[in-house]
């Protein structure tokens, strides 16, 4: 049974269609159909309905599916252990942050690239938030506090950042001095997240309340420099706007506890030598001094 099938098939199951799969593997539609037929035809059974809408798994889909993806999965680390020592080959998949992954991820990646000339490293630069396994991912580079998931994360670095005004909003509504404080100020976030704060050994929790929000750390940093309110930012993404004084730090008496850098994946007893790899590169260039520049 041909693997390149196997695999093609896994990724239409998870895509939900021929189409967003062959964007995935990067060939044609056609080749996708192609092999999908060859597959079913090998099996005797139809794995797919397909229908206007995508392809939406038989019963017997739903059931191969998961015995294809655990195939495809030892197959890969076979190749592995086989390939010359320090090489590399394959697609490595990769999600990334806009805010934070152009600026430091992409000349990191770049090098990796350069390093290993049979990878190929796709990666998709977006602030939403990715879901490894229905999207394909091998990994995903996350910056900040992590939420409690399942999937398997690497710290690689720290993140340093602070809470922010700008001296129009301190003017117009004051600088609060401690967490409690900000419960009467406008926070700029991305969500509904909590935020923490050093008081000593103690770590206090806020849970912030304001009327803009997006999900791009750029976009809040601009909104905190138009003197909308107070946010929590990476010292990367604020830098220029303290050097030039559109934006001051504030309640630096209560400093936030470091972020991290992190590497996650979806969960499997072993990560594949493609993602050790690039967890190492990330640990090698993510030095605390850099990050916090």
């Amino acid at each position: 049974m041909d693997i390149e099938a196997l695999r093609t098939f896994v990724e239409v199951a998870d895509a939900g269609g021929v189409s967003p799969a062959a964007r995935r593997l990067g060939v044609s539609k056609s080749i996708v159909s192609r092999q999908l037929a060859r597959l079913e035809a090998a099996l005797g059974v139809q794995l797919l309905a397909r229908n206007t809408r995508g392809a939406a798994l038989t019963e017997a889909g739903a059931t191969f599916r998961d015995h294809a993806a655990r195939a495809c999965a030892e197959i890969d680390i076979a190749r592995e252990t086989i390939l010359p020592a320090g090489e590399l080959r394959g697609r490595l998949r990769i999600a990334a942050p806009l805010s934070f992954g152009p600026t430091h991820l992409a000349p990191v990646l770049a090098k990796m690239a350069l390093r290993y000339p049979q990878l190929h490293i796709h990666t998709a630069y977006s602030d939403r938030f990715v879901d490894l396994i229905a999207e394909g991912f091998d990994c995903a580079i996350r910056v900040g506090y992590l939420q409690d998931s399942n999937l398997i994360a690497r710290c690689v670095g720290p993140l340093h950042g602070r809470l922010v005004a700008s001296p129009d909003y301190i003017e117009a509504h004051g600088c609060p001095e401690t967490p409690a404080d900000l419960a009467g100020h406008e926070a700029l976030m991305q969500g509904t997240e909590a935020w923490q704060f050093m008081n000593g050994d103690e770590t206090i929790t806020v849970h912030p309340r304001g009327r803009f929000k997006a999900d791009n750390a750029m976009a809040l940093a601009a909104a905190a420099a138009a003197g909308l309110g107070i946010a929590w930012l990476p010292d990367g993404i604020i830098k220029d706007y303290l050097a030039s004084g559109a934006l001051i730090p504030v309640m630096t008496r209560y400093p936030p506890p470091p972020a991290g850098i992190y590497v996650v994946r979806p969960p499997g007893l072993h990560a594949s030598y493609k993602v050790r790899v690039l967890t190492e590169v990330l640990i090698d260039c993510f030095e605390p001094a850099q990050v916090a520049d």
